[in-house]
């Protein structure tokens, strides 16, 4: 992010998270000693947390702050990696679409797209968190209870919130409410899509995320989501609020066939295994 245009311009705020056990005490220092020297940007603040909050009330916690104080926020995670122009996206699609009320979000990851002939940008109902932003106007709506979010969905709602179940969001809801999961960004896009939100989003993604190597606290060891960080600028942003159903039906591809046949799948979980047996011995 240090690279982006407008990073000297742009106030950094850095959540540093307390440590879980003693045995990560040392590793969260080092952490916060390497946030303590970042610099390349307009002003940089560490909020070092006392405690562990977790991953789910720490972006929550930071992220309500920083749009009561500003109005808007822009967040990235920190094994994401950004093109020159994405923060000049984010903040362009902040001033356009800031009164809108239906747009709610703004993602800058997109998966790698068969069809070329889409927009440089367009709107989409599902929102992704590997790079976003949004307005406190739009955060206000977010609702962290499972049970207030999941007794608004009926079997239709379900159908068109998880992409014609050709992705597990629903699921996530599920797992959340079990236990399994302690996931904001689920909760954020049901909040969302039961408003009849929208998000923005490139047809060229501007982020990459890292975090699939076994480290992503939610994320497997795998590389169907790699993407080459798009090296241009956008310069379209559509005018018509409405989803663009070219994109839905490329998206719905996407995550329909992401997988592989049978012996993709099953070469992906083995490799899975081995990775993960390899990590626990290091």
């Amino acid at each position: 992010m240090q690279k982006n245009l407008l990073a000297a311009e742009s106030p950094l705020y850095i959540f540093s998270d307390g440590a879980k056990t003693l045995a990560d005490k040392a590793s969260v220092e080092a952490v916060r000693r390497v946030a303590a020297g970042a610099s390349g940007f307009k002003s940089v603040k560490v909020i070092e947390r006392d405690q562990n909050m977790g991953l789910a009330n720490s972006i929550i916690s930071g992220v309500t702050q920083l749009v009561n104080q500003y109005g808007s926020v822009i967040v990235f995670e920190d094994d994401l990696i950004s093109s020159p122009y994405t923060l000049q996206y984010f903040n362009d699609a902040l001033i356009r679409y800031a009164n809108q009320d239906q747009v709610m979000h703004i993602g800058a990851y997109m998966f790698h797209l068969q069809d070329k002939s889409l927009p440089e940008s367009f709107f989409f109902r599902a929102a992704t968190s590997w790079g976003w932003a949004t307005w406190a106007r739009a955060w206000k709506n977010f609702e962290p209870d499972i049970d207030t979010l999941m007794a608004q969905f009926d079997a239709e709602k379900i159908r068109r919130f998880s992409i014609d179940g050709t992705m597990n969001f629903w699921k996530q809801m599920q797992e959340f409410k079990a236990r399994k999961n302690n996931s904001w960004a689920i909760r954020w896009y049901a909040s969302v899509f039961l408003k009849n939100g929208l998000t923005l989003n490139p047809s060229k993604s501007l982020i990459h995320n890292i975090g699939h190597d076994g480290t992503g606290v939610h994320s497997n060891i795998e590389h169907m989501y790699s993407v080459q960080v798009a090296q241009q600028p956008v310069c379209f942003y559509p005018d018509k609020i409405e989803e663009n159903v070219k994109a839905y039906h490329a998206i719905k591809h996407f995550l329909k066939n992401r997988k592989g046949g049978f012996l993709q799948r099953g070469m992906r979980f083995v490799k899975q295994l081995r990775a993960k047996y390899m990590l626990r011995r290091v």
